[in-house]
């Protein structure tokens, strides 16, 4: 593919209040996923694997420490290149009712003009999937449209109020497009992705046009806006999962359980990259039992474990018992403790014979740092 034939923007200004506490203090983009990797991994290995050079990343002020925690020099992700550039711009509410939101369009349009990209994909974090954004531009050429939108075949319990839906003429043709809000069927809907490939030009000239008129928005805003009946409908047929509150988050950690859904995910035709570290395996002890769980590096599993996800550094203790639950990095569960249908957030600690215990549709969440001594029960 020929250098800079596309730039890559990654929107994350929505904020999903069904997801608190675990987005208190970081982004829906660098939340844990299946152990060792985070959701806006996705997002960045799509745009390595499609050799695309240029990255322009937008957060909400307060959130960004966690995504250069994460992010680094890039090296992981091929973004520290002598020709690579990525950009992680911070999207402040009160600069954006004082000036109109020029300063975010400013920022937008600079970088795309300075990209020297011929087309711009634009990704939304709260999307999961591993697509491939270079076939993608190929169908986008051959169909000859001003912008490509993916969609997606769901239940309609995979989707929020602010989905975006489409009905379709035939695979192609968008006939109208509505809220999910609005839809009263729980039949199968088309899931607008948010990812759209647009001319860079055309994308500048939209923002243009916004800002010389004082409209607030943003570029996912704009483009959802500009979706017709010319526009090209491209359905995605992999694995895909819509993040938005604290069950579809659990869900779609536990589908990793799937080896299938597992293997559509995480090794199909274009690797997935995250963040490095040089840790020791994961340790076994005699009195340990492992059934259907996955477990990052540097953990120590002394207790019993089944159909769990364990992040990086967690300490299982013997007599300790897991069931059903995602477990963030450097947890410790002490002895004879009981974590059944939960999400521990990072550096919990679960003291001797707590029961903490949540239910499938409902899983008991327990915030970052916590240090719980008494039982939880919830559902």
């Amino acid at each position: 593919m020929k250098t800079n034939k596309m730039c890559a923007l990654v929107g994350n200004l929505h904020r999903y209040n069904g997801l608190m506490p675990l987005i208190k203090n970081r982004p829906l983009a660098t939340l844990p996923f299946d152990g060792k990797y985070r959701l806006i991994d996705f997002n960045l290995s799509n745009v390595a694997n499609a050799n695309i050079k240029s990255l322009f990343m937008v957060f909400n002020e307060g959130e960004t420490r966690s995504v250069f925690d994460h992010l680094g020099g890039g090296k992981e992700w091929n973004l520290d290149g002598i020709q690579n550039h990525f950009f992680v711009h911070t999207y402040q509410d009160f600069i954006r009712k004082d000036d109109n939101n020029s300063s975010y369009y400013d920022v937008v349009i600079d970088y795309l003009r300075k990209s020297k990209s011929e087309y711009a994909v634009y990704m939304n974090s709260k999307i999961l999937c591993n697509i491939d954004l270079k076939t993608l531009l190929h169908i986008h050429q051959s169909r000859q449209q001003d912008m490509t939108v993916v969609y997606k075949k769901v239940s309609m319990d995979k989707t929020q109020d602010d989905d975006l839906l489409f009905t379709l003429d035939n695979e192609h043709t968008i006939r109208e497009k509505t809220f999910a809000k609005d839809i009263t069927t729980q039949e199968e809907v088309n899931l607008c992705a948010d990812i759209f490939i647009i001319k860079t030009d055309l994308l500048i000239e939209i923002l243009q046009q916004k800002q010389a008129g004082g409209v607030l928005g943003n570029v996912e805003s704009f483009l959802r806006e500009r979706i017709s009946s010319s526009t090209n409908a491209y359905e995605y047929t992999g694995y895909l999962n819509n993040i938005f509150d604290v069950l579809s988050y659990y869900r779609a950690n536990m589908d990793m359980l799937d080896t299938q859904k597992f293997n559509a995910l995480l090794y199909s035709s274009q690797k997935v990259y995250t963040k490095m570290k040089n840790e020791v395996p994961t340790f076994y002890s005699e009195t340990s039992i492992v059934n259907n769980s996955q477990f990052a590096t540097g953990c120590m599993i002394e207790g019993r474990v089944e159909r769990t996800l364990v992040g990086r550094g967690t300490s299982i203790k013997e007599g300790a018992e897991v069931f059903d639950s995602l477990i963030f990095p450097s947890n410790i569960v002490k002895s004879s403790a009981t974590v059944r249908c939960a999400i521990l957030d990072k550096n919990v600690v679960v003291d001797e014979g707590v029961r903490i215990e949540g239910t499938p549709e409902k899983p008991v969440v327990i915030e970052k740092g916590s240090h719980v001594t008494q039982d939880i029960i919830g559902g």
